[in-house]
């Protein structure tokens, strides 16, 4: 089964303020995506005394969503509101915004600092001595009629983040890929009517189905062919035979896609994951370029809004720590050096 990008598309956030930006400006940190991890990166810099730029292109992935869950201090906050709520605490410190996209980031000379090039999709180009990547990933949803249009609100992808909503219904999982199965034990601790599409889910070895079987949960191989009902709302789905099975909400597994295209130029090393192929990063999320960190999504599919809040803090905080110590080796070599 073919995959394509979830469709159609929601307005986006706000756009950012649109900022003058000198062109030879060098900016401490430049932060590529203004969502979660984004803009807690941006605020940890901007308190840090950083000059920070934030580059945004508005789509952020939680877009589809109407609420947030499971966000201490947050419970059912609409994420954008958060986002609003970021963007004005970092620019309380400093920080900068622009609405573009980012097509590439490559390394730069300057006369005393190393730097890095990234380039916008209008061929503007702008300057920083790090980068922190926080472009976060796509879910790519199987092309079955009516199920694209009613993410995030019948059809979802988190037990944690939308399972409580939809307690004691209906359920069914749509398989696609090994983590299915997984997700299909998961959701039987919100209900006990759960039906497992497993067509897409690859060959499940007896264990797998003896364990399903066991807590009521029913396997049905026969290929979903269209997710149906009113609205947003699901009454049922139609498989591939004629019958219908009736669901008040389907978990579908997508396949996650990080948004990282723009930095395919630095070669970065990339770790496998049961999800798919996401940036390598270290404990502090520093990537194997020594000037680029990645926080988020982008290397971590499995990271929530917490999470991804809590990396893009600890980034921004490496990144700072990171210019320190080479702020000091400058210093130190100059004060070394014949002339000083």
């Amino acid at each position: 089964m073919s995959l394509s990008s979830t469709a159609p598309t929601p307005p986006s956030h706000a756009p950012l303020p649109q900022e003058a930006m000198p062109e030879q400006q060098l900016w401490d940190t430049i932060v590529i995506g203004g969502s979660a991890a984004g803009l807690s990166a941006a605020l940890t810099l901007g308190r840090a005394r950083r000059t920070v730029l934030v580059v945004d292109s508005g789509l952020p992935r939680n877009r589809f969503a109407a609420h947030m869950h499971g966000v201490l201090g947050h419970e059912g906050l609409d994420p954008a509101q958060l986002i609003s709520r970021g963007q004005r605490e970092a620019a309380m410190y400093g920080a900068k915004f622009v609405s573009a996209r980012v097509t590439e980031v490559a390394e730069a000379t300057s006369e005393n600092l190393r730097s890095m090039r990234i380039t916008l999709e209008d061929d503007r180009a702008v300057f920083a001595r790090t980068v922190i990547a926080a472009t976060g990933l796509t879910d790519r949803l199987p092309e079955i009629p009516g199920l694209a249009e009613r993410w995030g609100t019948s059809v979802l992808h988190c037990p944690y983040c939308h399972g409580w909503e939809v307690r004691g219904q209906r359920l069914g999982v749509l398989s696609n890929g090994p983590m299915s199965a997984h997700v299909g034990q998961l959701l039987r601790q919100w209900s006990d009517d759960l039906t497992f599409f497993s067509a897409n889910a690859g060959e499940l070895d007896e264990e797998v189905l003896h364990r399903l079987a066991a807590r009521g949960v029913q396997v049905e191989p026969t290929p979903v062919t269209e997710v149906r009902g009113a609205g947003s709302s699901i009454s049922d789905v139609l498989l591939a035979d004629g019958r219908a099975v009736e669901l008040d909400a389907i978990f579908a597994v997508a396949t996650m896609t990080p948004n990282d295209s723009y930095l395919n130029g630095l070669n970065l090393e990339r770790s496998e994951t049961p999800m798919g192929s996401f940036l390598a990063v270290d404990p502090m999320f520093r990537t194997s370029h020594s000037q680029v960190w990645a926080a988020g999504n982008v290397a971590n599919p499995g990271a929530n809004v917490p999470l991804s809040i809590s990396s893009g803090n600890f980034a921004g905080a490496a990144a700072n720590a990171a210019m320190v110590e080479e702020d000091f080796d400058a210093a130190v070599a100059g004060a070394h050096s014949p002339s000083a």
